[in-house]
């Protein structure tokens, strides 16, 4: 059975053979697998001590580290942690975390596997652009939308090379090393741009009969406005 997963910082994607098990009590990825594709490991509070499928004590004997992706199967799409650790010739096995979340319906003689149960947090791609299609909205797909979102991040970065190149400058005067992986995070520039579209993400469809109101703006009193710019300028 394929999968695929997807990083949550650039959004790459690759597609890996699991393994089912409802034996497992959480859900693993090889420690080889993560680092050949690069995936960001975050460390665990907490070392856990895990025993192999077979019963047997594993070669590192405990956990101590993580990472969290998007794990796709078909039109499914969830979040969901993994740890790592040595699995051999198995790159990923899902457990009862995942079992329990979607309760699949597998055909061990064909080896299907069927979701038809949906947990409440699941990004159902192909049901979310069904049910806006009944309601006469066409629904861009996801290629549509990484071309629409490259050419938008590009076209705004037209005639700002010089800006940019100091923004950058500024980054790395200001921000400790360590923190400059995640250098977006602190960029002027990027802050101006809109977050690139999510599977999970879900348009707030208003009534027919809704009238947009103007509302008066909350006043504040002089000793709250001083304590406000003085906490901004802060």
């Amino acid at each position: 059975m394929n999968i695929g997963i997807e990083k949550l910082d650039t959004h790459e994607g690759i597609t890996v053979k699991i393994l089912l098990d409802s034996g497992a009590t959480g859900i693993f990825m090889d420690r080889r697998i993560a680092a050949r594709h690069g995936f960001r490991l975050q460390k665990l509070e907490r070392p856990i001590v895990v025993r192999n499928v077979n019963g047997t004590n594993n070669s590192r004997e405990v956990i101590t580290q993580q990472i969290e992706v998007n794990v796709y199967y078909k039109n499914h799409v969830k979040r969901m942690r993994m740890d790592i650790c040595d699995l051999g010739k198995t790159e990923i096995i899902l457990g009862m975390p995942w079992l329990a979340a979607y309760n699949p319906e597998i055909n061990w003689e064909t080896r299907e596997v069927k979701i038809t149960r949906c947990p409440p947090l699941c990004g159902n791609i192909k049901s979310k652009e069904e049910e806006r299609k009944k309601k006469g909205k066409r629904v861009a797909t996801l290629e549509e939308e990484k071309i629409v979102r490259w050419a938008i991040d590009n076209k705004e970065d037209w005639g700002r090379e010089k800006e940019i190149e100091e923004d950058h400058r500024k980054i790395e005067e200001l921000v400790p090393k360590k923190f400059l992986k995640w250098r977006k995070v602190f960029g002027k520039i990027e802050s101006e741009r809109m977050p690139t579209r999510k599977v999970w993400d879900h348009a707030i469809d208003l009534k027919e009969m809704f009238k947009p109101q103007k509302e008066r703006i909350y006043s504040l009193s002089k000793n709250k406005r001083e304590e406000v710019q003085k906490f901004v300028d802060d």
